[in-house]
């Protein structure tokens, strides 16, 4: 298991960078607004306000921030506030070992993904998979109170109660959750910060991405023998596919089937209204029997 963050205490400061596309900062107002509600005061970095082409500023700029907020005592915890592309552009120059020397919670998904997987290669610590704070006014109430999670130690419990599941393969599972974003956990292949996934239970969501795009990443993710060892699989959601959830529960059930593993899909992770937060690299449980994911907490 990948070493638990310090949690946050009401009143404690976090900071806002964006390290993917540019951000339009003057919607930020309602990502304060939320930040408000928990208690927390913020650092707004740079990147907030930088533009370089589609990006939040040059790889240095956003490079540059990233380590200002790790760097800075008062930083208990670091928001990714826009998504996008970009943050496997800044990965190789990343200092881990100041990360790992000053361990505060990361908390990003999507295009984040990219680096959720090298802060686990390279500096051993757990990561959150949760909505953007840009999206603070498009979450729904159960995505907001995940946020909690960061100020008490609390096991996440995904039930039935909060979306309909469906197990593709039985079993029960523990191990270590790992993943995100499927294009990106793609585009770790064959770097050095190629996903882990022996004994691993691995997470995947995407958003516009067809059904043929979607078979060929899997393909790939296969080719690349990432199946052979799982411990379980979690499908989140695939939004905007242009096909029905038929014909994504088909493709899903090709892959994953006949792995011996116990899968579920429908879980209510990734480009929705309703997102639920969870730490990746602590352990869980998966139990496709009763329909039912536990998870350590991420904090300490």
């Amino acid at each position: 298991m990948k070493n638990t963050v310090p949690r946050l205490v009401k009143g404690d400061t976090v900071g806002l960078v964006a390290l993917s596309s540019l951000v339009e900062p003057e919607k930020l107002g309602e990502a304060l607004a939320f930040l408000d509600e928990l208690d927390l005061r913020y650092k707004i970095g740079e990147t907030i306000h930088a533009k370089h082409d589609y990006l939040a500023g040059s790889d240095e700029e956003r490079l540059a921030d990233f380590h200002t907020m790790v760097k800075d005592p008062e930083v208990k915890a670091i928001f990714c506030v826009k998504s996008g592309y970009g943050s496997a552009r800044i990965a190789g120059k990343i200092d881990y070992d100041l990360l790992a020397e000053n361990p505060k919670i990361f908390w990003g998904f999507s295009d984040l993904t990219y680096l959720h997987c090298a802060i686990h290669e390279f500096a051993d610590l757990v990561t959150f998979h949760g909505p953007m704070l840009m999206a603070a006014s498009k979450m729904d109430d159960i995505s907001r109170k995940m946020f909690l999670q960061l100020f008490t130690p609390m096991e996440v419990q995904y039930t039935e109660m909060i979306s309909p599941l469906t197990t593709i393969s039985p079993g029960v599972a523990r191990g270590q959750i790992v993943g995100g974003n499927l294009r990106r956990l793609v585009s770790t292949l064959g770097t050095k910060f190629e996903v882990r996934t022996d004994g691993k239970i691995l997470l995947i969501e995407d958003i516009a991405e067809s059904i043929s795009r979607i078979d060929s990443m899997l393909q790939q993710l296969k080719q690349a023998r990432k199946l052979e060892q799982l411990a379980g699989v979690i499908i989140g959601s695939f939004t905007q596919t242009g096909a029905d959830e038929a014909a994504l529960l088909t493709l899903m059930t090709e892959y994953f089937a006949e792995l011996g593993v116990p899968v579920v899909a429908g879980f209510k992770i990734g480009h929705e209204i309703t997102n639920i937060a969870i730490p990746l690299g602590v352990d869980a449980i998966l139990d496709a029997q009763e329909k039912v994911l536990r998870i350590l907490p991420g904090i300490q």
